[in-house]
């Protein structure tokens, strides 16, 4: 096991449903595979039910909700996607509130697939470049964002680091990416794989 992550705590945000499972444990077991501590962060602590594509997958459990979550305890912050994930986010205050601390901050935050709405609705997209799931790529422009198609974006011209990949295909670039940001380097690559198992918290 790397342990070029050690010491540092990524917090990783979902809903308490409709999260994309491969999005939420692949990047967490690439971030404790190289020693950090993951936190999982929710509306609600308990039970957040995972979903592979449209069908439910296994459930995990969040420890802190998103009105306790303090940027200050953080090192980075990972939002996995999903379609109904990061669209109950963006309706949660303390959640874009979060995200709002952890950009302000400069701290690195890292996105996936459809969880860039969260940060559209956090605002925290204007005059950066990103990618996402397709569908987003008007959303983006929108808000003011740059959208491009490539499989992993690092975005630094702003206060922190913007990582973002379209789908589940670009997690192994994602995660490098991911652990660059986190760890300041940008050619190191995570290799343990995430854990599995229903109705249990991530380790």
């Amino acid at each position: 096991m790397s342990r070029e992550l050690e010491g540092k705590r990524i917090g990783f945000l979902t809903a308490n449903e409709g999260v994309e499972q491969i999005e939420l444990t692949s990047p967490w077991g690439a971030v404790t595979g190289a020693a950090a501590t993951a936190v999982h962060i929710a509306p609600e602590v308990g039970a957040v039910q995972a979903f592979d594509h449209l069908d439910r997958a296994d459930s995990f459990e969040a420890t802190v909700t998103t009105a306790d979550a303090d940027a200050s305890d953080l090192d980075a912050l990972v939002l996995p996607g999903g379609v109904a994930n990061p669209d109950q986010l963006r309706l949660d205050d303390a959640a874009l509130q979060l995200v709002r601390a952890v950009v302000d901050a400069g701290k690195p935050v890292a996105v996936i697939c459809h969880g860039p709405w969260t940060l559209i609705d956090a605002d925290v997209v204007r005059g950066r470049t990103l990618t996402s799931w397709p569908s987003l790529r008007t959303d983006l422009r929108h808000a003011g964002a740059v959208w491009v198609d490539e499989e992993v974006v690092v975005c630094t011209n702003g206060p922190n680091t913007i990582v973002s990949s379209r789908r589940p295909d670009d997690l192994e670039a994602f995660n490098r990416e991911l652990i660059g940001a986190v760890s300041g380097a940008s050619d190191r690559t995570p290799s343990d794989p995430a854990p599995t198992g229903s109705t249990t918290p991530l380790p």
